[in-house]
């Protein structure tokens, strides 16, 4: 594809979306980040909601916006932890999947590998931890929204991976401090921050000096606190979490979310 264009990749039977930016040079390695909707969403409406093309084509990265499976309601779903969301145990094995979309585009194009994203959301956002905990190997920082990792004792991935957890104090789907989805235990946000602060060697210390973000225009002045884990951090990864005060599960988001989303992601130093 052209740059500045969008066009579908085929996969196995599951094509994926990419864009490729309008400065994309093939001689020059561009970063890859691929976008994860929630449960019942699907890849195109999750890029509705996220904005992140405009970005694509500022920043130059390559955007890969692929689809999960259909439960027998029709939903589109990540097999992404046992809470969320492979409600019929079909046992699709999107691991595999995300493995195998990173290598189309990475022999297609020209990825920089040590610059690998992942961005989800809910469903999406257990299944960007997933891909962190099992794949850590091909992937640099994820940005999950409203999402947990499902059990921290069964991330074990092979080196740190920068995570930023954005997550509203009033989400009513996945709370902020924990539950249950379908019988079985999601972590909370806390618990989430300590598993990646424990993988990644970060000390407990927070600074929380940033100002706080507007993220969400119903809410009042700027509702989003700024929390950061990078002291002691091995690989210059961080741990990050953005509480939205008040914020729901699928919050309005203004548009400063993808330019920050973006620096985040940018922020974090290629491994060698």
């Amino acid at each position: 594809m052209a740059p500045g264009t969008t066009g579908s990749i085929a996969l196995d039977n599951r094509p994926f979306e990419l864009h490729v930016p309008v400065g994309y040079d093939p001689a020059r390695k561009a970063p890859l980040v691929v976008l994860l909707h929630g449960y019942g969403s699907s890849g195109a409406q999750q890029e509705r909601y996220f904005n992140l093309t405009p970005e694509s084509d500022r920043r130059t990265f390559l955007y890969a916006v692929p689809n999960g499976t259909t439960d027998r309601d029709g939903m589109r779903f990540w097999n992404a932890a046992e809470a969320c969301c492979d409600i019929d145990n079909s046992g699709v094995d999107d691991v595999a999947y995300l493995e195998r979309l990173l290598d189309a585009v990475e022999s297609a194009y020209s990825v920089d590998t040590a610059r690998v994203y992942l961005v989800g959301h809910s469903n999406g956002g257990f299944m960007a931890y997933r891909m962190a905990c099992e794949r850590s190997m091909r992937v640099t920082a994820v940005v999950s929204l409203a999402g947990a990792v499902d059990d921290d004792a069964l991330c074990t991935p092979q080196r740190p991976v920068s995570v930023l957890e954005i997550h509203g104090t009033a989400d009513a789907t996945i709370r902020f401090g924990g539950g249950t989805r379908s019988g079985h235990r999601y972590s909370s946000v806390d618990t989430t921050l300590a598993t990646w602060r424990r993988i990644n060697g970060c000390s407990a210390e927070a600074d929380t000096s940033a100002p706080p973000m507007d993220l969400e225009p119903r809410l009042p002045d700027a509702e989003t606190g700024v929390t950061s884990y990078a002291a002691g951090c091995h690989d210059a990864s961080r741990v990050e979490l953005w509480d939205i005060r008040g914020g729901s599960h699928a919050p309005t988001l203004n548009a400063i979310f993808p330019p920050a989303v973006t620096d985040f992601l940018y922020a974090n130093t290629p491994r060698s």
